[in-house]
């Protein structure tokens, strides 16, 4: 007995710390190196050279497992500065690899080179990574793909093949050149020449026949599409002709299964749906084209279509037409809305986070188009509004500015003062019809600032995104970094308090990192700020962000040393 007394303790504690240590031992290091520089490609009958990683378009497709580590080293090759973000990722306790320029680091300088470390944790699904540096997020991206780790499932069937799908947009210019004239001049950048399925423009545009992106199938089989938007300012529907999809995910979070035949994806965003390949052998189109709610002041982006063809295995190989899909109108609004608000959040999948039902901070934000004053007349030759007056984009009247000298969260680490001010308004600085057209043009006016709302480590925050028709109405895709978010209803018109939280879905609402606010609507969201450090919010449309339509949260370091920020990579690039 003493013996045996002494042996089950022990195997006991055996046990434990298997089972303890299992997740660590599945858990592994992904490295990568990114070279970024020039490429040279042709399409639309021209030749061009364009900045990419690895010399592809898209760039590498990074996959890992939920709880991996994640190393990419970034030399930049390039004659531009760069910062790479790896969008929708948390970054819990690891914002200096967060990536936009002058947010949470300076940009890497023309042969410089910088390392992005960090852990991929609580999240499954469908990510992607890019430039977030101006406009070379035209041609520096691509996919990143969280898998469950060792021994855990999909909470859907297994599928036969998993298959990301990247819808870009092409410039036939130099897209940097593109955004400086623009901004330069008091308008907007020049819109796009076409769009691309994995890099490819598809047969609709001049000389693409032969680069179009054909994706074959087995007959009888289910695919998993991981689809997501690289588009710089363009919200798309997609849909394959005569193929139904099963919407499982959105920005890397479970769903309930949602049946639909178009899918609406705004920039930013993610979508993964199941299709199953039960059709007649024969070619058939995937197709997207934007979704423009835009009313006037515009277009800020080109009304194309991109095409690439799923092939059945077996079928026609030779002088065969595929079937086009009948895709919505460009201004389909309703068509956007229903799919957008019939997302659900999958409560039994093994992230899904709970509502969080008492907020400690409310804010109400407006934002859309205004103006502002031109620093110097020559700013100001292109503009429509005369002169020293340009385009401007603002949040609660505040057009951000960001800082060129060192980065915000240099700043919050160091103390540093002078580089933002923590007053940053909960609400507009004036009450009015938000969503009536031919509002005044004295409301039009802007105010330039480096703002930003300092909230507490683990607060509730709450906002009530309300869109304006200063200029337009227009749908505008948020994205926050850093965090998740409830979407916990929205709407059209302006938000109503007492009507509208009467909508608020606290069972099962939809969890993600950017939400296409409705054109002349509202939208609810809510997040835990559990994560220390500065977080931007920004509009992902790039002809906007530029503008000043963003802003940035400061959450304070936690009571604990592993809840606070830690000290920065000795290789993080200086200003």
């Amino acid at each position: 007995m003493g013996r045996q007394s002494c042996f089950v303790p022990f195997v006991y504690v055996l046990i434990i710390t298997l089972a303890c240590s299992s997740s660590l031992i599945h858990a592994k290091v992904v490295e990568h190196t990114f070279h970024v520089g020039n490429m040279t490609t042709r399409k639309m009958c021209q030749e061009r050279t364009i900045i990419a990683v690895n010399g592809s378009l898209p760039g590498p497709t990074i996959l890992v497992n939920e709880g991996d580590t994640l190393i990419v080293h970034v030399l930049n090759k390039s004659p531009y500065d760069v910062t790479i973000h790896w969008h929708g990722i948390f970054q819990l306790f690891s914002g200096w690899a967060d990536g936009p320029e002058f947010a949470t680091q300076c940009p890497i300088k023309p042969g410089n080179k910088y390392t992005y470390k960090f852990k991929v944790t609580k999240q499954e699904g469908t990510l992607w990574w890019h430039a977030h540096t101006s406009y070379m997020r035209a041609t520096v991206y691509g996919a990143l793909i969280i898998r469950p780790r060792l021994g855990r499932k999909y909470p859907f069937p297994k599928p036969y093949r998993e298959v990301p799908i990247m819808i870009g947009e092409w410039w036939n210019a130099n897209v940097m050149d593109v955004e400086r004239i623009g901004m330069s001049t008091g308008g907007v950048p020049n819109i796009s020449d076409a769009y691309s399925i994995n890099g490819r423009l598809g047969d609709l545009y001049p000389c693409s026949k032969k680069h179009t992106y054909k994706l074959k199938v087995t007959p009888g089989k289910t695919y998993l599409l991981r689809i997501i938007n690289a588009a710089l300012n363009s919200q798309h529907f997609f849909k394959i002709a005569n193929h139904k999809f099963i919407v499982v995910a959105i920005d890397a979070s479970y769903t309930e299964p949602y049946r639909t035949s178009v899918v609406v994806i705004a920039p930013g965003q993610t979508v993964d749906v199941l299709m199953e390949t039960n059709q007649p052998m024969a070619d058939y189109y995937m197709a997207a084209r934007p979704y423009n709610s835009a009313a006037v002041a515009g277009p800020f982006s080109d009304d194309t279509t991109t095409t690439g063809i799923v092939h059945y295995i077996g079928g026609p190989t030779k002088n065969s037409t595929p079937i086009m899909p009948v895709l919505p109108a460009l201004n389909d609004t309703a068509t956007a809305h229903k799919f957008y608000t019939n997302l659900t959040g999958l409560t039994t999948s093994r992230f899904f986070v709970p509502v969080p039902r008492h907020p400690d901070e409310k804010m109400f934000i407006t934002f859309g188009l205004g103006i502002s004053v031109c620093g110097t007349p020559n700013a100001c030759i292109n503009s429509p509004f005369g002169p020293m007056i340009s385009f401007a984009a603002s949040m609660n009247n505040h057009s951000f500015e960001l800082p060129t000298s060192t980065s915000m969260l240099e700043a919050f680490a160091n103390g540093v003062k002078g580089v933002y001010t923590e007053d940053f308004p909960d609400h507009p600085p004036l009450k009015f019809d938000y969503t009536k057209a031919n509002l005044s043009s004295s409301l039009w006016m802007t105010e330039k600032s480096t703002r930003v709302k300092k909230v507490k480590f683990n607060s509730i925050v709450e906002i009530v995104l309300q869109n304006t028709a200063l200029l337009t109405p227009e749908n505008h895709p948020m994205h926050l970094h850093g965090f998740n978010f409830h979407v916990l209803a929205q709407g059209f018109g302006n938000y109503n308090s007492k009507k509208d939280r009467r909508k608020f879905n606290f069972f099962n609402p939809q969890e993600r990192n950017t939400i296409a606010v409705p054109t002349g609507g509202w939208a609810v969201i809510r997040f835990r700020a559990n994560n220390p450090g500065v977080w931007m919010m920004h509009c992902h449309l790039d002809v906007h962000m530029p503008l000043g339509l963003a802003m940035a949260f400061v959450v304070e370091n936690g009571p604990t040393l592993s809840t606070r920020l830690p000290p920065p990579p000795a290789d993080l690039p200086r200003c």
